[in-house]
């Protein structure tokens, strides 16, 4: 069974220039690959008929599978299908099918049919038209010299129902295609390089068709195997073994799998135990509050957050001592723990994360710089603090800081105090 492999061509001069980001091609990929399909190659390139002909041709050459969203609309700048039935040597006619799905969904929104809507039943009459649902455009399918070339709208949910609906399904009768297998372990509190020290002799072990890549973001590192082959069943079991393996490795780095996210799994362990959590937070600014809510259901355990970026609101509304923040500063282990503790006791919480640091890119000193932060944990029974240095880059500082407190309460709920 060999291996088949996809370019994807994302047409669109929005893409170019940054106005828009390509996340059409990110949930493709995703896709293939759970089909069994590799994508080698994801191109971007501009509204340009000679850009899109010379595209198809060098893909040609080394792909099997061509896959381009974009230029299919109604409009003068929307010129994919005209190039396409140019490249395939085809003429346009008029396909009664489609119109007829155009009428039915503008009837429904009790819109007009004018000229311009009924062009989008025009298709090139070497291609298989595939039923698009959602939208007006359909989706074209080619096939040269034993590759597939399809063509689909850039619109995404459009786009999304052909690569489901119509496009993956017709790929895996057309072709013989392996199994693909993916497992990503997602760790923190640990950089890529010192989280690659210590799993340098499993990753030495790994068979050659088990290939695993470190994908790194702030204050998180992805660690993804991959295997394929013709039996799905052996290739599941081999991956889940290493990973298995991994976990006796490293079982306090490892807070998840398959890119749950930590405010996910933080929200998991409190509906499990029933209990409740809230913030007090500083430098972070609500972010960890924007997190720990971005997850649904999450009004179950979290009671809410007080955003203490002065000193007043530290002394007023979390009642932290004045003279303390006065003799020891913000920035330090006694003014967070009584954060933590406030919080807690305003909020009437099992739990409160709190946070006070110096994020930058100013206000740091030699004593203590840009990028210092404490964080502190109020649980049932204590406060339990700890000091972070993270760098000078604001944003990181504040992301870093946001999943530390959040790793710390997941160690605490997993009856592993922070260190």
């Amino acid at each position: 069974m060999s291996e088949i492999k996809a370019e994807i061509i994302s047409i669109g001069d929005e893409l170019l220039i940054g106005q828009v980001v390509n996340t059409n091609a990110s949930w493709m990929a995703v896709e293939l690959n759970k089909s069994g399909i590799k994508v080698g190659r994801i191109t971007a390139i501009s509204d340009d008929g000679q850009e899109i002909v010379d595209a198809i041709a060098h893909a040609e050459k080394t792909y099997d599978i061509i896959l381009l969203t974009g230029g299919l609309g109604p409009t003068k700048d929307d010129i994919t299908k005209n190039v396409l039935a140019d490249y395939f040597g085809s003429k346009i006619i008029f396909h009664e099918p489609t119109f007829k799905h155009i009428k039915f969904l503008f009837s429904k929104r009790n819109y007009k049919v004018t000229e311009v809507n009924k062009h989008q039943a025009l298709i090139p009459d070497k291609c298989i038209p595939l039923h698009n649902q959602n939208g007006t455009a359909p989706g074209m399918w080619f096939e040269k010299d034993d590759k597939v070339i399809v063509s689909m709208p850039g619109v995404p949910f459009e786009m999304k129902g052909l690569l489901l609906d119509e496009i993956i399904p017709r790929l895996k009768e057309r072709f013989n295609l392996s199994h693909i297998y993916h497992r990503t372990a997602m760790t923190t509190g640990i950089g890529e390089s010192l989280l690659a020290e210590k799993i340098a002799d499993w990753e030495n072990c790994l068979p050659d068709y088990i290939k695993l890549a470190y994908l790194p973001q702030p204050g998180i590192v992805r660690l993804r195997l991959s295997a394929s082959g013709n039996n799905m069943e052996t290739i599941e079991e081999e991956v889940d073994n290493y990973c298995n393996k991994l976990i006796d490795i490293i079982p306090d780095i490892i807070f998840g799998w398959d890119d749950i996210s930590l405010e996910e799994v933080v929200g998991n362990l409190l509906k499990e135990r029933g209990q409740t959590l809230s913030t007090a937070e500083s430098c972070t600014g609500g972010y960890i509050a924007h997190l720990i809510t971005s997850i649904a259901g999450s009004s179950e355990y979290y009671a809410g957050s007080v955003v203490s970026y002065s000193n007043d609101v530290k002394d007023n509304v979390l009642g932290v001592d004045k003279n303390v923040i006065d003799l020891k500063g913000a920035v330090s282990k006694e003014v967070v723990e009584q954060m933590a503790s406030g919080g807690k006791k305003l909020l009437k919480t099992d739990y409160c994360l709190a946070t006070s640091g110096i994020a930058g890119p100013d206000g740091g000193t030699d004593e203590k710089p840009v990028g210092t932060v404490w964080i502190a944990l109020a649980t049932p029974d204590d406060v339990v603090s700890k000091l972070f240095h993270f760098g000078e880059h604001r944003g990181r500082n504040i992301r870093r800081s946001a999943l530390s407190a959040l790793e710390m309460l997941r160690r605490y709920l997993i009856n592993e105090k922070p260190n």
